[in-house]
């Protein structure tokens, strides 16, 4: 999906912003990472909806199969019923992966349970192997027993409105105990908003704050503001964008591949962490499914990566 990055710059600005937002800079790429303060350690692999490319997403099978593979950690879409059970699910329709259909939240947990919540998925022959043996949606509850202790979890709440999911999973996670065990994310600020007026909560700074932070390193070679303490921040590496100029008589819109998170910006993000290593802002950088991008997220001392199949990207991250 296009975002639009609507910033009125002159011809000149922009074409001095395009090599950060290509992530080609010349003086980038010769940059050694001990005069940046960047570690070169491997950063964790977070398996993208329980390893989403290896096994149908968001599932118990999903998430034993990166488990298996090395992951470590897992990233899980949550939504809630309509009885209030959040369970393990991402679009916005049953019909896009299970043989149901309609919303999660007009459903109670007892009708989720005979549907086959890797329906839809194929494996690398185009076929449907679970088909014939299905896998249920499971309960967030389920998913987190699953998870052995020091794995990371990140539960990614994707429902609207936001006091529902939001009231659901805190349940689970005050009979969890399970604070203290994830971070928590959306895309919806109102999700975010809700979390983060619980002390408990460690949860990602809204996708707008972070969108925005990341525009202005790139376009106006600017750090005005850092993640609030305690907070962390998880955006992808590369992300299509139309950037948007203005005229007098109207617009001009480009078209970039933008790689937004660069030495500059992610400098920025933890300039408040400066001399408390430890402390430093958790960066999640979603989207690295390529040895490659692996390798830039890894130079840029990236926390955490997100990757649809751990099973591929761990080995390709081990040199096999």
């Amino acid at each position: 999906m296009r975002r639009h990055l609507s910033v009125p710059v002159a011809v000149a600005v922009l074409a001095a912003a395009l090599p950060a937002l290509t992530g080609s800079s010349p003086a980038t790429a010769r940059s050694g990472d001990a005069a940046h303060g960047h570690a070169r350690s491997k950063p964790l692999v977070i398996a993208h909806r329980a390893g989403t490319a290896d096994a149908p997403e968001n599932t118990l099978v999903a998430i034993r199969t990166s488990l298996r593979a090395g992951a470590d950690g897992q990233w899980l879409s949550v939504q809630a019923t309509r009885d209030g059970v959040p369970v393990l699910y991402r679009p916005t329709d049953l019909s896009s992966l299970t043989d149901g259909s309609g919303a999660v939240a007009d459903h109670r947990l007892r009708d989720l349970a005979p549907l086959n919540a890797g329906y839809h998925f194929r494996d690398e022959r185009g076929g449907y192997p679970y088909r014939a043996r299905p896998v249920r949606i499971p309960t967030l509850a389920a998913a987190l027993d699953a998870v052995p202790a020091g794995k990371q979890v990140y539960l990614d709440l994707k429902q609207a409105p936001a006091r529902h999911v939001v009231d659901a999973v805190t349940r689970v996670l005050d009979e969890k105990r399970a604070w203290g065990r994830v971070r928590l994310y959306s895309t919806d600020a109102e999700v975010t908003g809700l979390l983060a007026k619980d002390p408990r909560a460690r949860v990602a700074e809204s996708r707008d704050a972070t969108r925005q932070r990341l525009a202005e390193v790139a376009l106006e070679r600017a750090c005005k503001s850092t993640p609030p303490a305690g907070s962390w921040a998880g955006f992808e590496l590369k992300r299509q964008v139309t950037l948007q100029e203005k005229f007098t008589l109207g617009t001009g819109e480009s078209a970039v591949t933008a790689q937004l998170w660069t030495r500059e910006s992610v400098d920025c993000f933890r300039s408040a962490d400066k001399g408390r290593p430890k402390s430093r802002t958790p960066i999640v950088m979603l989207g690295i499914n390529t040895p490659q991008d692996l390798r830039t997220a890894t130079r840029l001392g990236a926390t955490a990566v997100l990757v649809d199949s751990p099973r591929q990207m761990i080995r390709e991250g081990n040199g096999h």
